[in-house]
């Protein structure tokens, strides 16, 4: 036979496209259409409604960026429909090819009822089936007229990104507004033909199956009168029965397709619009519910159902419903989708608590899965978090996008630091916006890499990153791929159902230990430095918050403030979204997160002083409060007393130019450039500078990736670097020398410090930043011989290889670390400590001085200048503390961290304030000290073992005790089996710890 293959495909996407889709709506009248632009932001539902429109014809423009408009539709169905099919085309000026990152519309009834939403994929809206004819249609658009940010030519920069220079030009054409008849016969021809011919195109060539397909889709063809689809459809259906009905072969790989809408909180529009965003897709989904009883529709962020309930209460009955039925599932169990490198121990651990405890509170749901589909890379920390919170599973895709390393598994179990493993899955779809094409659906069984022992993998299913949700097409595809030869086979299942198969038949998956790195948008841990500082801040104010009122409360009266912190934690876990704290969202939401730190820091900071106040009482005694986990100056963590001065400081002239700064513990030679070229450790007499290098070292690089600005670094930016030595000024000041220097359009001044009795040498910089598409690094080349260091992560710290034996280790070419990095040889370490600064990079070089060991680099990275999706990003005046410690043992670091990050805070009182609990053991780190949410009174303390070693401590309790219990993450009483009972004894609890574990205690008062 010849091989006619191309000239059917050809003839059949020739005669969907131009033939059979167009006849879906084969009737159709105009409606008549009127709008009002809404003068500011967007208003109420009542207002938009109760407003008089003005006429617009369809091929006007409407929409200035970030703007709303209320479109009236109106028209009477014609008496020649009666007994069909009727549907409302609201074409705004929709792009197919952008759901979720153009114009989007919600539609009402006249009385405020919430219809569907409209997007690029989904313009219909059900008028009658069937309609008797003469009804008269009234309908309301709310529409947003969000302009494109990421076009065709992407990561071009745009004023688009915020309202405030975004303009007034309309970004959008009015297209079509119709009643149209809708047939449904041609509409499961057009699924029947797109089914068939995206699998024929995923079959070899030559397989029997694919020419069978081909041989019947040729009849069909030739059953269809081009003249008269809708008269024909049904005769061309007829010759596809036979091959839609064959079933899949036993082997067949199993997706279980999971509704979904991965809307992010922020990225390429502000916050209130994804309040909107979720109000839309939960009203496609819920109709879609109602129309199709095999569907299942999952969404996570709690954040973003708390948004329905609140903002738009007629959405939220239809979603309780939902609920209720089963078909509207809670995913993931966090506030946010978060990002998960950067985020504090005790943040991360609330993104689970105040997640998980909305779906509980709301729905009587506890989720057993973390839903992470789009997050950027898992810290080591993580899976005992998971753990702690009551969870078990994890799902993400994003790891797919890898640049260089293609990961193992699909289906494994990760090991975190203390041990803890978590049944993780990454979707062999390689989306999270499956939409059931068949290219799709044979690549994740294809790529699938666990055949043979296990044989099922999910499919989140609908348009997201904007929302939009899933499609009545993709249900009608999944339909027919629910048991097809040729293809893997299709079902809606919730997440737990396919967790619970996937655990069964894989009881003992591969395991994988220590971070889940992605290899792409590095960038994230840098980009828009306000926003980080503003979280670090944030996460530290608050656990000074929660310890000092909890004192107070204790030994005062003083009330507790339950709500206000409540709110503070969720508006710091929404910021830590994963577009948001990563520094990838547009000018708007950045500008309105700097904003919104500063008021959350104000309001911190008087919970802070007024418990504190209450705590010292009334006096003149100069008293210094120690939030840090650590005694400091003699004094004990979380008490208050008098400190006493501590040694001295002096600062000499150094021969050859320069100052050296010595407090009997180091000795700091700064030279004429203002560079550190000696931090000697006299106790140790060991010198921590590399032989012939220079530390507190700006380092200039050109930053143009080659995708995705404010997300990548390229590798290749280490190609061309500009040492900036060159020096204004650099004069002695206080207990350390300032110094100043210029650069292109910017200006960078510091103040290297050693402060008396401190084995630590403090850099402050002050970076007026004004260059585009650069990368600024502060390196401090070390003489230390280190083949791994320790970065702080959640919980703890894990190693990272400082070599580049393998790709994937060339690939952590820039990492995330919390408070330090350390480095050591046996016995003596240096560690290198931040108060907001994430991204880092570390590297091995041979020395020059013929000794022929090797030295390691630490390099800081403070500010990039991407210009995509933000212009502006990162111009102006930023602060930063960095700390070289030199002599540090890993107990050390850990101290240090939180020193530079808890400042302590004096104020004038009575007398002495003791802890309200102590640990013996520097190596057993309090993390949080507060009152048990349910506002019980009792008091929780969660803490964790910090350097990785097995520790056995003591807790006391600085008040009267009638019990402790040992909880999960949300202050539940675990079950004696996960964890043993503590051992009380009056006023203490002993501990014995392994590494790394993380405890959450409860104690009654009596």
């Amino acid at each position: 036979m010849h091989d006619d293959r191309n000239l059917v495909e050809a003839r059949l996407k020739r005669v969907l496209d131009e033939r059979v889709r167009p006849a879906v709506h084969p009737e159709s009248v105009p409606l008549e259409v009127a709008v009002w632009n809404a003068p500011g932001e967007p208003v109420p539902v009542a207002e938009g409604l109760a407003a008089e429109p003005e006429p617009i014809e369809v091929g006007a423009r409407w929409g200035a960026p970030w703007g709303t408009s209320w479109f009236r539709v109106s028209g009477t169905v014609p008496q020649a429909w009666a007994g069909k099919t009727v549907e409302a085309i609201l074409d705004l000026g929709f792009d197919e090819n952008m759901p979720g990152f153009q114009c989007e519309g919600l539609v009402y009834r006249p009385d405020g009822t919430p219809v569907k939403g409209l997007n690029p994929r989904n313009q219909w809206v059900r008028v009658g089936a069937p309609v008797e004819g003469g009804e008269e249609v009234v309908l309301h658009v709310e529409a947003a007229s969000n302009p494109v940010i990421l076009d065709y030519h992407p990561f071009l920069p745009t004023q688009l990104g915020d309202k405030e220079t975004a303009g007034t030009e309309p970004q959008y054409t009015l297209t079509r507004m119709d009643l149209a008849v809708f047939d449904e016969t041609v509409w499961q021809l057009v699924l029947d033909l797109e089914v068939l011919g995206e699998l024929m195109a995923e079959l070899p060539v030559d397989s029997a199956r694919r020419w069978d397909i081909l041989r019947a889709l040729e009849k069909a063809l030739d059953a269809i009168d081009l003249q008269d689809v809708n008269g024909s459809a049904e005769r061309a259906r007829s010759q596809l029965t036979g091959v839609l009905a064959a079933p899949a072969v036993p082997s067949a790989h199993r997706i279980s397709a999971v509704g979904h809408a991965h809307i992010d909180s922020a990225w390429l529009w502000p916050l209130r619009e994804t309040v909107r965003k979720v109000a839309r897709t939960t009203s496609n989904m819920t109709a879609l519910l109602e129309d199709e009883p095999e569907f299942v529709f999952a969404m996570s962020q709690a954040q973003q159902w708390a948004w329905v309930k609140e903002h738009r209460p007629e959405v939220w009955a239809k979603v309780k419903k939902a609920v209720a039925d089963g078909r509207f599932v809670p995913a993931g169990g966090m506030w946010v989708e978060s990002d998960t490198n950067m985020p504090g121990s005790e943040a991360m651990a609330r993104q689970f608590v105040h997640g998980k405890r909305f779906f509980i509170d709301e729905f009587g749901i506890e989720n057993d899965e973390a839903w992470l589909p789009d997050t950027f890379g898992f810290a080591a920390g993580l899976p005992q978090i998971i753990k702690a919170a009551g969870s078990k599973w994890l799902l993400t895709q994003k790891i797919s996008w890898s640049q260089t390393n293609k990961f193992p598994h699909h289906t494994f179990r990760w090991e975190g630091i203390d041990g803890t493993r978590i049944f993780t899955h990454f979707p062999p779809v390689d989306t999270y916006n499956c939409s059931m094409k068949g290219s799709e659906i044979a690549h994740a069984a294809r790529n699938f890499k666990d055949k043979g022992v296990a044989r099922h993998s999910l499919a989140p299913t609908g348009w997201g990153d904007g929302g939009g949700g899933t499609t009545r097409e993709m249900i009608a595809k999944a339909a027919r791929l629910r048991d097809l030869e040729g293809s893997a086979t299709v079902g809606w299942e919730t997440p737990r159902e396919f967790f619970e198969k996937a655990e069964a038949e894989y009881p003992e998956p591969p395991v994988w230990v220590g971070e889940l790195y992605l290899e792409l948008h590095r960038a994230t841990l840098t980009s828009q430095a306000q926003t980080k500082q503003g979280n670090r801040r944030s996460e530290h104010l608050l656990r000074e918050a929660e310890l000092w009122a909890a004192t107070a409360a204790v030994r005062t009266g003083f009330p507790y403030p339950y709500e206000e912190l409540d709110r503070i934690w969720k508006t710091v876990l929404l910021h830590q979204f994963h577009d948001i704290l990563p520094g990838s969202s547009i000018a708007w939401v950045h500008r309105e997160a700097r904003r919104t730190y500063a008021r959350l820091a104000e309001e911190l900071t008087g919970i802070i002083d007024a418990a504190q106040r209450a705590l010292a009482g009334e006096g003149t005694t100069s008293l210094v409060f120690n939030a840090a986990p650590h005694t400091r100056a003699g004094i004990p963590a979380g008490g208050a007393g008098e400190t006493a001065a501590d040694g001295e400081t002096v600062v000499t002239a150094r021969e050859g130019g320069g100052h050296v700064l010595d407090n009997g513990l180091l000795r700091i030679g700064i030279d004429a450039r203002g560079l550190v070229v000696s931090a000697y450790d006299i106790e140790a007499d060991r010198e921590s500078v590399a032989p012939g290098r220079a530390a507190n070292l700006l380092q200039l690089h050109a930053d143009f990736p080659n995708m995705w600005d404010a997300w990548d670094v390229d590798e290749f930016y280490r190609n061309t670097v500009t040492d900036l030595t060159d020096v204004d000024e650099v004069v002695p000041e206080g207990s350390g020398v300032r110094i100043t220097r210029t650069f292109g359009a910017s200006r960078v001044t510091q103040v290297l410090s050693l402060a008396p009795g401190e084995r630590r040498l403090l850099v402050d910089t002050e970076v007026d930043w004004h260059e585009t598409e650069k990368f600024l690094k502060l390196a401090f080349p070390l003489d230390v011989h280190a083949e791994r260091y320790a970065s702080e992560t959640q919980f703890g710290h894990f190693h990272r290889p400082t070599h580049t034996n393998t790709s994937w280790e060339a690939a952590k070419f820039e990492a995330c670390n919390h408070r330090f990095v350390h480095l050591e040889e046996p016995g003596w370490g240096v560690a290198v400590v931040n108060d907001s600064t994430y991204g880092h990079d570390v590297t091995r070089t041979v020395r020059t001085d013929g000794d022929r060991g090797t030295t390691t680099t630490v390099r800081v990275s403070l500010l990039r200048a991407p210009r995509f999706p933000d212009p502006e990003t990162d111009q102006g005046v930023h602060r930063f503390q960095h700390a070289l410690v030199p002599g540090a043992g890993i107990g050390d670091a850990v101290r240090e961290g939180w020193r530079i990050n808890v400042p302590e805070r004096r104020l004038a009182g009575a007398g002495e304030v003791a802890p309200l609990v102590t640990v013996d053991r520097d190596a057993v780190v309090v993390t949080a000290v507060k009152l048990a949410d349910d506002g019980s009174g009792d008091v929780v303390v969660r803490f964790h073992e910090a350097h990785g070693g097995r520790a056995r401590a003591t807790l006391t309790a600085g008040f009267e005790v009638a019990g402790v219990t040992a909880t999960d993450l949300l202050e539940r009483p675990l079950a004696e089996a996960e964890a043993p009972a503590p051992e009380l004894t009056g006023h203490q609890v002993a501990l014995r710890l392994r590494p790394f574990e993380l405890v959450t205690l409860r104690f009654r008062r009596a």
